[in-house]
This record gives C-alpha cells, sequence and structure tokens, in this order.
C-alpha cells in the first residue's frame, strides 16, 4: 500500500441511525461494521469520553480499501463548519457528479456547492459540495481528465474513496513542512484560486483569492493545504472527544518508526475492519489535527 493513502475520513454525528441512513442510503455506501469504540482506541485519539460511543465502518461499494467512520457524539453548537482550523472536508471521487446534483435535493446531505468547474484546475475535475448530518463537509468530485503531476483516481462506484483530504492550515508553509518531514510525503503543486466556500464562510467578495498547496505521495495526491483568513477560529470541542464535523483522517504508512511524530500514546496494534490487525498510532499535526496514521508496509 502506497505511504500516504488516504484509509479513513472519521465524521462525528448526534445521531449515528441517521448517519448511516444518509451515507448508506443516499450516497450509496456499504454498512460494514457497527460497535462501540474500544476505550485504548477512544485514548489513542486522545479522546477518552468517546469510549462505549457507538461508531459505524462504511465502505465503496467498490471495495477499495477506504472507510468513513461515523462516531455518535453530542453536536458542539459552536460548531460551524469552514471556520476553523484543521480538517476542512473529505473530497470523495464520484460517477456523474451533475446527477448527484438531482438526487440528493432534499435529502439528509444539504448542497452548500452545485457542481462546477474551478478556475486553475480544468478540466480535471468537476466539484461539488454538501453538508452531512454532523456538519461533515464533504466535495463530490467527477474526474474528467488528469492535472499535471498526478494521476486522480476515479470513481468505480457512484460514490468511492477519497480523493484528498483538505486541511485549514494555521501556517500553510509550516503543515506543508509536517507532511513531508513527519510522514515523508511530497510537496506538490501551489494553486491560488477564488474558493468558493472560503469566501462564503468568512463573506468575503466571491473574487477573493485563496492560495493552497497540495502535499502527494509521488503523483497521488493526499492533503490539500488551504491558507485560511485572519478571522479563523480554534475548533470548540467536548471535553475528551473529537473534533465536531470532519474529525480525524487516517493515512497509510510503511513503518510506524520511521514517522517523526509525537504520538498520543504509543502505537500498538488494533483490531476491525479499517486496521485488520496492524499497529497504530495517531498524532496532531501543525494546525493541531489528528492524523491517525497505521503501519501498512
Amino acid at each position: 500500500m502506497q505511504r500516504g493513502t488516504i484509509l479513513c475520513g472519521t465524521i462525528t454525528v448526534p445521531d449515528l441511525d441517521a448517519a448511516i441512513a444518509a451515507w448508506r442510503d443516499v450516497l450509496g455506501l456499504e454498512l460494514f461494521e457497527t460497535g462501540s469504540v474500544d476505550a485504548a482506541l477512544a485514548q489513542s485519539w486522545g479522546a477518552e469520553a468517546c469510549a462505549g460511543l457507538g461508531f459505524a465502518m462504511l465502505r465503496p461499494r467498490s471495495g477499495d480499501a477506504f472507510w468513513i467512520r461515523l462516531v455518535e457524539q453530542p453536536r458542539h453548537d459552536g460548531f460551524v463548519p469552514t471556520t476553523t482550523y484543521g480538517w476542512a472536508a473529505y473530497e470523495l471521487t464520484v460517477q456523474d457528479v451533475f446527477g448527484w446534483a438531482e438526487k440528493l435535493a432534499g435529502s439528509a446531505f444539504e448542497i452548500i456547492g452545485p457542481p462546477k468547474t474551478i478556475a486553475n484546475m480544468e478540466p480535471a475535475f468537476i466539484p461539488m459540495q454538501v453538508l452531512g448530518t454532523g456538519q461533515e463537509m464533504i466535495y463530490l468530485n467527477e474526474v474528467v481528465g488528469q492535472m499535471p503531476g498526478f494521476v486522480l483516481p476515479r470513481a468505480a462506484s457512484p460514490v468511492d474513496r477519497a480523493f484528498i483530504v483538505v486541511l485549514a492550515a494555521r501556517d500553510r508553509a509550516a503543515s506543508v513542512r509536517w507532511y513531508v518531514d513527519a510522514l515523508g510525503l511530497d510537496e506538490s503543486a501551489t494553486f491560488t484560486i477564488p474558493y468558493t466556500m472560503i469566501n462564503r464562510a468568512f463573506a468575503l467578495p466571491a473574487d477573493h483569492q485563496t492560495t493552497l498547496t497540495m502535499v502527494a505521495s509521488g503523483t497521488m495526491p493526499v492533503v490539500e493545504v488551504d491558507d485560511y483568513p485572519a478571522s479563523v477560529a480554534e475548533r470548540p470541542c467536548h471535553a475528551g472527544m473529537l473534533p465536531p464535523g470532519n474529525a480525524m483522517v487516517t493515512l497509510a504508512v510503511p513503518d510506524l518508526e520511521l514517522c517523526a511524530v509525537e504520538w498520543i500514546v504509543p502505537p500498538a496494534l488494533r483490531e476491525g475492519a479499517l486496521y485488520e490487525g496492524r499497529r497504530a498510532g495517531t498524532t496532531r499535526g501543525a494546525a493541531g489535527e489528528l492524523v491517525e496514521l497505521v503501519e501498512a508496509g
């Protein structure tokens, strides 16, 4: 498995059954595993209060090794998507993005941005943006071409694996450096674009420009690191729990011993659909984001 492969996006939701219904019955992912969060696993996330909370694991019907993990915890009324540091969005590759705009109308997913091309990134993919029941931001991207220097994943099921994950950074250069130095990933292309989601969240002019840098593993995109306006805030969080919304990203690495990170607790063997008996540990990146690493060498 390639270094930096995105294995999982963890999302916190106030109603697990409703979230499962949305992801399974609306987006068409396969429900693979349910249970309660193990105390040792919760501790490894620095989220001891999540022990015993319900979770569900879903994966694309293509069978690709990517998971959406839903963890049930109370909604945080102070959380507003796309306005705080940390994981801002998970981008999933899909088939027929314009068809999804019709299917999601009136569903549990709120359409925030309809499908459209992006200046400086066309004709590689067409994205749309939706909010889920846990206020998670999800981009649905149909790959229609390729970008120089990247191999973009095409969907093998209506909704498939992660295309890239998006980080709202305190310091874009420092966050890029962290992924390069700590995890051995590669600094890749930098773009400056009118970023609709950011401009809307911060009431900026539609033509306001945001600079972002792609972190990759060779030609595989992994993390998009975004500059954010000065008015960005820390993400509010219930004591001892995961951040609300897009809570944590899980990446594959060949050897945990070679990761230059500070573990929340030492890595350990983990069981379940995501881990399959492999060692895993969790750390925090330069923006305070939770990054879970699974040894898949």
